[in-house]
C-alpha cells in the first residue's frame, strides 16, 4: 500500500520545483527554492535566480513580508550564516521571526556546513532536515560534487549507432542521431558551465560547443579543448568569439601555438602532464576549472579523452543517445576508447537512471556504481583553490525547450582523441 506525503513533503516538493528556475545560471551558487507557508497556505516563495543576487530565502521572506512571523520555511538547502555577496539568510529568517525551517539538506560549503542550522537552532527556531533530501541532492548534483570533491561534476555525452559505434570506419558521423536527440543535447550545453573536448575532436570536427536552441539568450558555456602538445591551430570555430574559449596545455606546447592561441583570444592554462606522459592531467585541469567556478563539466569527445575520465573514476555521469542504425565492423570507433577493462569482472557495473525517446531514438542516462569495496564518491580532495572567485556573468535562464535546431553548419559527434 502506498504511502501518501505528508504536508512537509509536499511543500519541500514546491520548492524543489521552485528552484529549478534557476538551472544553467546560478553557479558557482547552488540552485535554492524556499516557500514559506503559515495556516496552510503560502505567504511568500522565491529561488536564487543568479549568482550574486538575493537567495531563495530573502525573496521569500520579501514576498511575505509580516506574514513571515510565525510561519514555517522549507528550503532545499541549508541557508547559509556566512557574510558574502548577501546577508547570512539564517539571521535573515530569525529576525523575520519564522517558527520552523524544515531543509532537504545541510550544506556541505565549509563556509555552512551546519552553522546556519546550528544559528537557527540557537535562537530557538524548530529545525527538521531530511525531508525531500534525494531529490534535493540529486537536483544539486553538480554543487554537492564541487563542494565535496574540489572538482566539476563530469558528464560524459556521446551519440551512437545502436551497436554502441560513435562513428563509421571512415570517420563520418553526421547525423548518427537525429534533430530530437541533437536539440536535447543542446539543453545539456545550456545547464553546463563548461564544455570540453579533446584536441583529437577539434581537429576532426572544427566544433562550435555553443548553444543553439531557437531564441536561446542565455549564456554560453565555456569552450574547453584539452592539447597538450599545441596540435590545434587558431583558426576553427572554437576561436571565433562566439563563446569563450580555455586551451587546456602543457609546457610540452610550442611557445608559438601558445602566442597563437592567446593571439586569437582564447586563454591558456598550463597543466601538469598526464601521469603516463600522454596529454593533460585531467584531475589537474578539473581542479583547476572548479577555481573558476565551474561545476557542471559536460564533455563531448572524443573517446579517448572520455576513455581517460573513465578509467581514472572522474566520471560522474554518462548521457548517451542511441540511433536504430547498425555499424558494425573493427574499425568503426566505439563509445569508449582506450585499453578498457581486461575481463568482464573489472567492467564497471552502471545504475541506469532513465531510458527516454527522443524521436526515433534512446537518450540512456546512467551513473556509474562504486567499484567492490569502494566508497560511493571518489576521494574528497578538499575545497577548490583560490574559492569562491570572480563569479561568471549572469546572462539569464534559458529559454523554453524543446524545439528544432535551426539551420546551422553541421555541429559534431564526439569522435576523434584526446
Amino acid at each position: 500500500m502506498a504511502t501518501q506525503a505528508g504536508p512537509d513533503e509536499a511543500w519541500m516538493a514546491r520548492a524543489v520545483a521552485l528552484a529549478e528556475g534557476g538551472r544553467g545560471v546560478t553557479s558557482p551558487n547552488p540552485m535554492v527554492g524556499a516557500v514559506l507557508v503559515r495556516d496552510g497556505r503560502v505567504v511568500g516563495e522565491g529561488f536564487h535566480q543568479a549568482a550574486g543576487g538575493p537567495h531563495a530565502e530573502a525573496l521569500a521572506l520579501a514576498a511575505a513580508g509580516a506574514a513571515a512571523a510565525g510561519a514555517t520555511c522549507y528550503v532545499t538547502l541549508e541557508p547559509c550564516a556566512h557574510h558574502g555577496r548577501t546577508p547570512p539568510c539564517a539571521d535573515a529568517l530569525v529576525a523575520a521571526g519564522v517558527a520552523r525551517v524544515v531543509a532537504a539538506m545541510a550544506d556541505p560549503d565549509p563556509r555552512v556546513d551546519g552553522a546556519g542550522l546550528a544559528r537557527l537552532r540557537g535562537a530557538g527556531v524548530e529545525v527538521v532536515t531530511g525531508v525531500g533530501a534525494e531529490a534535493a541532492a540529486e537536483q544539486n548534483a553538480a554543487y554537492l560534487t564541487h563542494r565535496r570533491l574540489g572538482r566539476p561534476r563530469v558528464t560524459l555525452k556521446a551519440a551512437a549507432s545502436l551497436d554502441g559505434k560513435v562513428a563509421a570506419p571512415d570517420g563520418t558521423s553526421q547525423w548518427i542521431t537525429g534533430p530530437d536527440a541533437r536539440a536535447d543535447g543542446h539543453r545539456l550545453r545550456a545547464e553546463a558551465d563548461a564544455v570540453l573536448v579533446g584536441a583529437g575532436t577539434a581537429l576532426a570536427d572544427d566544433p562550435r560547443l555553443t548553444v543553439r536552441l531557437p531564441g536561446h539568450g542565455g549564456r554560453q558555456p565555456l569552450r574547453v579543448v584539452a592539447d597538450a602538445a599545441g596540435r590545434v591551430g587558431p583558426a576553427g570555430h572554437l576561436f571565433d568569439g562566439e563563446a569563450p574559449t580555455l586551451v587546456a596545455t602543457t609546457p610540452a606546447a610550442p611557445a608559438a601555438a601558445v602566442d597563437a592561441w592567446k593571439a586569437a583570444g582564447a586563454e591558456v592554462l598550463i597543466c601538469n602532464r598526464a601521469p603516463d606522459g600522454q596529454g593533460v592531467d585531467l584531475d589537474d585541469l578539473l581542479r583547476a576549472l572548479a577555481a573558476r567556478g565551474v561545476l557542471e563539466l559536460l564533455v563531448e569527445g572524443g573517446p579517448r579523452l572520455q576513455a581517460s575520465l573513465w578509467a581514472a573514476g572522474l566520471a560522474d555521469r554518462l548521457v548517451w543517445y542511441l540511433a536504430p542504425l547498425a555499424i558494425g565492423g573493427p574499425g568503426a570507433p566505439g563509445l569508449l576508447g582506450g585499453a578498457g577493462s581486461a575481463t568482464l569482472a573489472d567492467a564497471r557495473r552502471l545504475r541506469l537512471a532513465s531510458v527516454d525517446r527522443l524521436g526515433d531514438d534512446l537518450r540512456v542516462v546512467a551513473y556509474p556504481r562504486p567499484t567492490e569495496g569502494a566508497e560511493s564518491a571518489p576521494i574528497d580532495r578538499g575545497t577548490p583553490p583560490g574559492f569562491p572567485g570572480p563569479l561568471p556573468i549572469d546572462r539569464g535562464t534559458p529559454p523554453g525547450f524543446p524545439g528544432p535546431l535551426r539551420p546551422d553548419p553541421p555541429e559534431p559527434s564526439p569522435t576523434g582523441g584526446a
